[in-house]
């Protein structure tokens, strides 16, 4: 698999995402969950969705479990409460896992393109990769990053034509 687009997902609503309907567009992947101290950061990437939608960019969020138990809801449940709380429009995918045996090819892709500081496994929720219009990595973002700290880097992506 050479970029992004190359993958598929299932979206919470139980149907196939295929990653090329995204093709020439800025993603911003992110593995979330909705008992986190850093859940408000949906907030914050709602903000950088609505923001920057219309100039190519598209926010995916991946429920998972992993990390203290903290998105341990079904789809629905995970889907209605990022709806609620935090009026997440972006496209949410069904929740999967971001490392081991059972990590969805797409995260397996990511941390291989873009490594860690001390390990490339996911560290903890919202991590957050910059994907290029390409559909090749640009960057990867600690779950401390605050979405609004990314804008410059998702703006030079949005202007790479």
């Amino acid at each position: 698999m050479s970029t992004i687009y190359d993958f598929n997902a299932e979206r919470m609503d139980g149907d196939l995402q295929p990653f090329a309907d995204f093709e020439g567009q800025v993603l911003l992947i992110v593995n979330t969950a909705s008992k986190c101290g850093f859940t408000p950061q949906f907030e914050g990437l709602e903000a950088l969705h609505q923001q920057y939608k219309d100039q190519g960019l598209v926010v995916v969020g991946f429920p998972c479990n992993q990390f203290g138990s903290q998105d341990p809801g079904s789809n629905e449940e995970i889907g209605a409460f990022c709806q609620k709380n935090y009026g997440v429009s972006f496209p949410m995918m069904a929740k999967v896992d971001v490392n081991g045996k059972e990590a969805h090819p797409i995260f397996d892709w990511l941390k291989a393109q873009k490594g860690g500081v001390l390990t490339d496994g996911i560290k903890w929720n919202f991590t957050k990769f910059l994907i290029g219009r390409d559909g090749q990595v640009l960057d990867r973002y600690a779950p401390t990053t605050k979405p609004d700290a990314i804008k410059g880097d998702i703006e030079k992506a949005l202007a790479d034509k």
